[in-house]
């Protein structure tokens, strides 16, 4: 009932014409982020966030959210008709969504993306309204102690979900953690890392940052592939799915459903990892698996769904306990701290309304971008034919308004670029951004806790193996740095196939 309550409370404080024209507005530029190739959630959320800045904290991050999961929705629309995903984990959609679509069912493919999404993105809200309040009522129960640990298994879970190398991880991880240290010390004073410059003594700007990070070194990187796709299909018919469709997709959609909410919940995974573990489930429990890759609907659903279910359960450890599970989470929570909102178990209390009205934008989010995908699709296969020559200089515009306006200096600008530039090399070498973003916002919360639970400790850190919750987060973390550690030196112990198995016969 206190959840029903919640919710119905949200539903009012959104339910007002600013509120709901501004969730409108998010999923507007969410799907027509997710359609155009090269900007990508991040890339937007990171140059959109200066401009909620003067809006309320519900209509602020409503907007934010409402443009992740749009783009979640958007970014298929690509990936079925071009052959390019508008972001990451739209990547796994490209291997049967394109191929239905150059057999003519480029409409079915897109309409059952669309549906499938919103079918999961409800389902996995229902189980976040519900579960939210039971696992901040145990979170309350934190101190200082149990949140370092908490930070500490969500850093080691980042790394873990790493696709490529691990160490490459941590040496993001690291890097984040020196950027995050410049500046005064919130305890004693003193200056670190700033060689003396009165501007870095106020610490570097969030916000330039990951505009940095994520706009410029975007806009870098695709300046050297303008080469486009062709779109396959002008003009798109027959949208909603077929009865042998639904019959075939059903069940994808509620194990992408469920995969997909669990994963996301796992601080460290989302999207991205949703979906290319529903696209391998789905192969491995098909009756005909070499289906997959030629245009099999399963293929489509499956993927669709866990990547939208994953954004929703996302909010589940960002709001209950301030812990945010990957790089669009950690910008969300960077603009309620903005906002004077601290996430976590007294955000519920505290902030019941800014809580209680973002899981309801939710709701009306969802079905807004259900109205908005299936009647226009004409209309974003229309905006695929944008030029990206005209696109990136828009793109850079926003960059360098939205990095000023934060602050009114112009040292930030400076900051940005620095960004942008690092971002472009590190990406170059292939080094992913987010564990950087995740380990910029989880520094400081980590230092504190670290820091107040030493001073409540009489032996030091003896604190941290004398609290039962403290010491199973703790066990946990490094149960799954072993688990990684003996799966890594097992692969290297097995002998490495040889090239050329003639050659052992001579």
């Amino acid at each position: 009932m206190e959840a029903l309550q919640g919710l119905l409370g949200g539903l009012s404080v959104i339910m007002t014409p600013a509120n709901l024209y501004y969730c409108f507005i998010g999923s507007l530029v969410g799907t027509l982020i997710g359609v155009l190739p090269g900007i990508g959630p991040l890339a937007a959320l990171s140059l959109l966030m200066p401009v909620t800045f003067t809006l309320s904290p519900v209509a602020s991050i409503a907007m934010l959210a409402a443009m992740f999961y749009g783009a979640m929705y958007g970014g298929s629309t690509t990936s079925i008709l071009v052959n390019i995903p508008g972001e990451a984990a739209s990547v796994v959609t490209c291997l049967d969504g394109h191929q239905m679509a150059r057999r003519g069912r480029a409409g079915a493919a897109l309409g059952m993306a669309a549906i499938g999404s919103f079918i999961a993105g409800t389902l996995s809200l229902v189980a976040l309204t519900f579960f939210s309040p039971l696992l901040a009522g145990v979170a309350l129960r934190f101190g200082p102690p149990e949140y370092c640990a908490l930070m500490l298994l969500g850093l080691v879970c980042t790394v873990l979900m790493i696709e490529g190398s691990a160490i490459k991880g941590v040496m993001m991880i690291a890097l984040g953690f020196v950027f995050a240290s410049i500046g005064l010390d919130s305890v004693n004073g003193t200056e670190r890392l700033t060689f003396g410059s009165t501007d870095l003594a106020g610490g570097i700007e969030l916000v330039a940052v990951v505009i940095g990070l994520f706009g410029v070194s975007e806009v870098l990187i695709n300046i050297e592939q303008l080469a486009r796709n062709e779109i396959v299909a002008t003009r798109i018919r027959n949208i909603l799915p077929t009865v042998e469709d639904w019959r075939m997709s059903w069940k994808p959609i509620l194990r992408g459903s469920g995969l997909g909410f669990l994963l996301g919940v796992v601080p460290g995974g989302g999207p991205v990892t949703a979906s290319f573990m529903s696209y391998a489930l789905e192969r491995r429990l098909a009756s005909d698996p070499g289906r997959f890759g030629h245009g099999a609907i399963e293929g489509v659903a499956g993927p669709e769904s866990a990547n939208n279910s994953a954004v929703a359960s996302g909010m589940i450890p960002l709001l209950t306990l301030g812990l945010p599970g990957n790089a669009v989470t950690a910008l969300l929570m960077g603009a309620l701290v903005i906002q004077g909102v601290q996430p976590g178990p007294s955000m519920m209390t505290e902030h019941a309304d800014v809580f209680w009205g973002v899981i309801a934008s939710m709701y009306v989010g969802n079905v807004m971008l259900l109205v908005l995908n299936l009647p226009l699709v004409g209309l974003w296969v229309q905006l695929l034919r944008v030029p990206y020559a005209i696109l990136f200089p828009v793109i850079l515009l926003l960059a360098v308004v939205g990095t000023y306006s934060t602050n009114k200096n112009f040292f930030d600008l400076w900051v940005m670029l620095a960004f942008g530039v690092v971002g472009y090399v590190l990406r170059k070498f292939r080094y992913e951004m987010s564990p950087l973003v995740l380990a910029l916002v989880l520094a400081p919360l980590l230092e504190q806790s670290l820091r107040q639970s030493l001073v409540m400790s009489p032996d030091g850190f003896g604190i941290f193996v004398d609290r039962p919750l403290t010491v199973g987060l703790l066990a946990l973390s490094a149960l799954l740095v072993g688990a990684v550690a003996i799966g890594r030196l097992t692969r290297r112990q097995r002998p490495a196939p040889l090239a050329h198995p003639q050659l052992k016969e001579t």
